[in-house]
């Protein structure tokens, strides 16, 4: 059973609007609420890579090594400002209506995956973040690291849903201003190079 502690820090962790939060309430707001769980799954998957690569010493030499930690953050900052691009030219994205593009399911699960996929920071939040709360006491170290992980995932998962379902809440709002509709395409597309801008920038 985590403790509390670990419990409270994953809550904050998650809680906080990231890539993959600001992803989801796009998805959910442009294409609904079925679309806003899936992008939520699977930004939650896109934790997996990182959990496999702390479990297997790829973490290690990410932390190690400053040009694969380098190569892995650009590639992420190079996504990010991507979707702001994407974002802030589709004039469409944000028009909600049934002449709207079709929604392809495996290009949304694809985007939400590369949000998480391409964050270096999340695989040295494992491998910096789950060791403290694993008790060599308690044995099977292995276990007790899948258990804290899949805790985080769930949580991920659970809370990215509920920013999806408040997003589409208020979607018959946004249909009916396109100045709303406006603003909130220019405040994803800054969300989104903003948060490229702070991975370029931060320390390691």
């Amino acid at each position: 059973m985590p403790s509390v502690e670990y419990l409270v820090t994953c809550l904050v962790v998650v809680l906080i609007p990231g890539a993959g939060v600001i992803y989801t309430v796009s998805t959910a707001l442009v294409h609904g609420r079925r679309a806003g769980v899936l992008a939520a799954l699977a930004c939650t998957l896109g934790i997996v890579p990182h959990l496999l690569a702390t479990i297997f010493g790829i973490a290690a030499i990410l932390h190690s090594s400053a040009l694969v930690f380098e190569a892995l953050r650009y590639a992420g900052v190079a996504y990010l400002f991507y979707l702001a691009y994407i974002t802030w030219r589709d004039r469409s994205a944000l028009s909600m209506d049934g002449n709207s593009a079709p929604l392809s399911a495996g290009g949304l699960v694809a985007k939400a995956l590369l949000v998480n996929l391409l964050n270096p920071k999340l695989t040295i939040f494992f491998l910096a973040f789950l060791p403290q709360f694993i008790r060599p006491a308690a044995g099977d170290e292995l276990a007790q690291l899948l258990g804290l992980s899949a805790t985080f995932m769930l949580m991920t998962f659970v809370i990215f849903v509920g920013y999806g379902l408040l997003a589409h809440a208020f979607r018959k709002a946004v249909i009916e201003s396109e100045r709303v509709q406006a603003w909130l395409r220019r405040g994803f597309a800054a969300s989104f190079a903003g948060l490229g801008a702070n991975l370029a920038l931060a320390d390691r």
